[in-house]
């Protein structure tokens, strides 16, 4: 149980507290040490599937673990970027009548940012509950749902928006006005888009599930199937 593959993937939650606490703290040297903390836990996602396979290593302990570890990472990880905003009303100040949509957005004293910030990872955070139990229910039911190109690249957009994120203070901070607005843009639009493949790859995984909610119906699909293909069998065979 206590392979290479298994203990790459414990080492990835033992170092979510470590993380937390360095969000917590103020100061850029703990935001930055917090940063490739968040950095090592996500390369060891791609590490220990490595070792597992390089090895032969590979083991039901670490198919459990895994996905479980990766969950830990990301919901700490978006509760503590959610932590940091504002949790009051979004408001809107006479003055920014006169600016820009995205200067009042990006405003990191508007509570516009803040919701920014929470309606993506409401949504991520909800879609690994809905395919967690997806996933027990067809474990029950015998079926394996593989993981896709989509799903693949919904984790990795994911895990750099999350990252790009963390910085986001010490850009607002060092950067230029303009140069941090980019920066912040890019690092919200990348939340926003690993939401939408989340969407995508949970509503699969629904699909997936509804497919097999049905044992009767199943059945029927199946003996359908038979039937066809033995029909086409003997039209072959007449021919």
């Amino acid at each position: 149980m206590f392979n290479l593959p298994n203990l790459i993937t414990i080492s990835r939650i033992l170092l979510v507290p470590v993380f937390a606490l360095l969000v917590a703290v103020p100061g850029a040297p703990a935001r930055i040490a917090a940063f490739v903390i968040f950095c090592i836990a996500g390369a060891t996602d791609a590490l220990d599937g490595l070792a597992a396979r390089k090895l032969n290593a590979g083991s039901d302990f670490g198919r459990m673990l895994d996905p479980i570890a990766d969950k830990i990472l990301v919901a700490v990880a978006l509760m503590m970027l959610i932590a940091e905003g504002g949790y009051g009303t979004p408001h809107l100040d006479p003055e920014d009548l006169h600016r820009p949509v995205y200067h009042v957005a990006m405003d990191p004293s508007h509570g516009l940012r803040s919701l920014l910030r929470l309606v993506p990872a409401l949504v991520i955070l909800s879609r690994e509950i809905l395919v967690s139990g997806l996933r027990e229910f067809l474990a029950g039911a015998a079926v394996s749902v593989p993981v896709t190109r989509i799903a693949k690249a919904k984790t990795t957009i994911q895990m750099i928006a999350i990252g790009a994120m963390l910085l986001d203070p010490l850009a607002q901070r060092w950067l230029l006005e303009d140069q941090a607005m980019i920066y912040s843009w890019i690092a919200y639009s990348g939340l926003w888009l690993a939401a939408a493949l989340t969407v995508g790859t949970g509503y699969a995984y629904f699909r997936a599930g509804l497919r097999h909610l049905h044992p009767r119906a199943r059945a029927a699909r199946e003996q359908r199937r038979a039937r066809k293909a033995s029909t086409h069998r003997h039209a072959g065979e007449a021919a």
